[in-house]
């Protein structure tokens, strides 16, 4: 979609708040009425309705990673080294520090198992106080607990290493592809866990006989992954379109053609948030506009957000109608979808 500055704000964008922040976001979740977003300057700010945001400070440097942890608590991981947990109320606890080091990535798990990554290594925390690291061949891409917590998924160059719970101790298993594995996700009902790689494609496996799944053609690094509808969708980012593949049956996407959503034009698709107990998305683009669309053949994007100029490279969404977005120059959107004020304009293409 081509910017197009003419164009008066949305009924969505007068009815939220607008800002600008002088720092570039790293990530941000939804929790109750409330949106949790870090930041490039070490800072996690707070967004609730009808005030501005709360700023807490937490890292020195930048924050690089977010995870929402099963008890409502934020996990961040900066480039000072420190694996912080904040509560629900604002209070932090540093949970390891790693001097002249970054952690890179954060996640939680189901059963309360924490974990963050330091280059080549994964330090995991259980509830119980067991502690263990595990080492892998090169630098960690991306971090995902499946839906119990029973198994660590560890993206890495070469593959996906998974770290799975048993009586006494974690055990690996090696998922091999050549290339470098960043993001790595689990499918809702555990059964396919895929990866977005350096080399502008997506990999993943069917666990049961660990058949390979490969997508590529992406004009661009596929930077979002996002599980959507009921099918269920994984939608991506890194085309001039949400790209979404079919991820029902026992085979998944294999030999099928995904569906193409949210037509940019000239712009691609930077960032991707399905919303939950719809089935819809939201899609982010290169211009900082923002559309949103039913899952459907024949559906039509509307206009969320006008472009800004600046990638958008964040998106939360609830089901209760919160919606959250954030650029790549610091513009935050957040409003209520609910009401009267939901009357998005219909999207053009040039």
């Amino acid at each position: 979609m081509a910017q197009t500055p003419d164009i008066p704000p949305t009924a969505i964008e007068a009815a939220g708040q607008r800002l600008t922040i002088d720092a570039v976001p790293v990530g941000a979740v939804l929790a109750g009425a409330a949106a949790l977003s870090a930041w490039g300057d070490g800072r996690l700010r707070i967004f609730r309705p009808d005030d501005p945001p709360e700023v807490i400070p937490l890292h020195r440097g930048a924050i690089l990673s977010l995870a929402l942890a099963p008890d409502g608590a934020i996990l961040t991981g900066g480039d000072d080294g420190r694996f912080i947990r904040t509560r629900p109320d604002g209070v932090s606890e540093t949970l390891a520090e790693f001097a002249r080091k970054w952690v890179d990535h954060v996640a939680a798990s189901a059963t309360g198992a924490l974990a963050c990554s330091v280059g080549r290594e994964v330090h995991l925390t259980e509830p119980s106080g067991f502690r263990q690291t595990f080492e892998h061949p090169s630098s960690v891409g991306g971090l995902a607990f499946d839906r119990k917590g029973k198994r660590l998924a560890v993206a890495h160059y070469g593959g996906v290493t998974v770290w799975s719970r048993e009586a006494r101790r974690w055990k690996p298993t090696s998922l091999k592809w050549a290339g470098s594995h960043m993001r790595v996700i689990w499918s809702p009902d555990d059964r396919f866990l895929m990866t977005a790689m350096q080399e502008n494609a997506l990999h993943g496996w069917r666990l049961r006989d660990k058949a390979d799944l490969r997508m590529s053609g992406y004009p661009a690094k596929v930077a979002g992954l996002a599980w959507a509808g009921a099918l269920p969708w994984l939608a991506t980012t890194g085309a001039e379109a949400a790209i979404l593949w079919p991820f029902d049956g026992m085979s998944g996407p294999m030999g099928r053609a995904p569906l193409q959503l949210c037509p940019g034009g000239p712009d691609l698709v930077t960032a991707v948030c399905t919303v939950p107990g719809r089935e819809a998305l939201f899609a982010g683009l290169s211009d900082g506009s923002v559309l949103f669309s039913e899952i459907g053949e024949e559906a039509e994007p509307a206009l969320v957000r006008r472009g800004t100029g600046s990638p958008v490279t964040v998106i939360a969404a609830s089901g209760s109608g919160r919606l959250f977005v954030a650029d790549e120059g610091g513009g935050v959107l957040w409003v209520s979808l609910a009401g009267e004020g939901y009357q998005p304009v219909r999207a053009t293409t040039t």
